[in-house]
């Protein structure tokens, strides 16, 4: 059985800077995560994609990002279940937790912690005949590495940030990019909708509204889509390509932490955000998208300052007779598990006083 101060259930950015946050209050941390590698949707769904809204990085890459939330804690030797779900939760009469995973893999804490995101989420299919027989032959959900594109042809469906964004994105490194949505309108971004026209003009992306892919082409693999149009005089045409990606969002769903006895309310997580986002069961904590308050705001940095407020709870749970003063970086510095320090240096430190 694997043991730790806080079990963290989600190892996104949110869940990865608890554990910075853990660190500082010298409590151990061990995440669980369904995908393969920590990160959450920023290493699964848009590594390429840039982030405007950190601060301090006036941009930066989702991968990058991950990458470096992933050196900030490695001083505090974080342990991972990779690859697994987080499947049923047992209370201990000492008020700790024993957490199983899918694959029978039990995780002691007396403090858990579900950062994890939206959920568990699903592509949005749309319902195109025999679709299921093109999955990963031509037809992809969601783009992982943008270099397996480079020099094909591509079709990709859709209305939305995601399609606009990948179709501007691709139309650099792919042969051919034809963005097809069954509206003329788009509900992204005012300013990626015009770099698209923009594309569409310079004969760098084929954009087809007003039309919808019905049926998909192809012996072993996908070899051409039907897009069928409104406008009847066009009717439909048959149009080669290497890739399908339809990028019509993702269906959260909180999977089996809906069934753990915690306040479910529009599929989120209810905390109680005017002191430490504890949920209804105490000693579980939610942070993150996962969690939903009054006013609440589904950004990253909102989920690290909740991972700060967080950790100084799980503390005082942790240790009742201890009174923790919280000091500042720039002052105490930090000090890894690992033996690592990471202070100023002293002449600097006098300076300022």
């Amino acid at each position: 059985m694997i043991k730790t101060d806080i079990l963290i259930i989600g190892a996104g950015p949110t869940g990865l800077f608890a554990v910075f946050e853990a660190g500082l209050l010298k409590l151990k941390c061990h995440l669980i995560d369904a995908l393969p590698q920590p990160g959450g949707q920023c290493s699964e769904i848009y590594p390429k994609k840039p982030i405007y809204d950190i601060p301090g990085f006036p941009e930066i890459l989702a991968g990058d990002l991950v990458d470096n939330l992933m050196e900030q804690i490695k001083p505090f030797e974080p342990g991972f279940t990779l690859g697994e779900r987080a499947e049923t939760i047992d209370k201990q009469e000492d008020g700790s937790f024993i957490v199983t995973t899918n694959k029978g893999t039990r995780h002691h804490a007396p403090v858990i912690v579900i950062a994890g995101g939206l959920g568990s989420f699903e592509p949005r299919k749309p319902p195109i005949a025999g679709i299921k027989d093109y999955e990963d032959k031509g037809v992809a959900y969601i783009i992982r590495d943008p270099e397996i594109y480079r020099d094909k042809k591509i079709v990709i469906a859709g209305g939305g940030d995601s399609a606009l964004d990948w179709s501007i994105y691709l139309a650099e490194i792919a042969k051919e990019v034809s963005l097809v949505h069954r509206r003329k309108d788009f509900r992204g971004a005012l300013d990626s909708v015009e770099k698209v026209e923009e594309l569409s003009k310079l004969g760098k992306i084929n954009l087809v509204t007003d039309a919808e892919v019905v049926d998909l082409k192809g012996e072993d693999k996908l070899e051409s889509v039907l897009i069928r149009h409104k406008d009847e005089a066009r009717g439909e045409e048959l149009k080669e390509t290497d890739y399908f990606i339809p990028l019509f969002g993702l269906s959260p769903k909180l999977g089996p932490i809906a069934n753990w006895g915690l306040e479910i309310e529009k599929n989120a997580i209810k905390v109680d955000n005017s002191y430490d986002y504890q949920t209804n069961i105490p000693g579980i904590y939610a942070i993150g998208d996962v969690n939903t308050y009054k006013g609440k705001l589904k950004l990253i940095l909102c989920g690290f300052h909740e991972a700060a407020i967080m950790c100084q709870s799980a503390y005082q749970r942790i240790n009742p007779d201890k009174k923790y003063v919280m000091k500042y970086t720039t002052v105490s510095g930090v000090s890894g598990f690992d033996g690592s320090r990471k202070e100023a240096k002293r002449e600097v430190i006098k300076n300022i006083e």
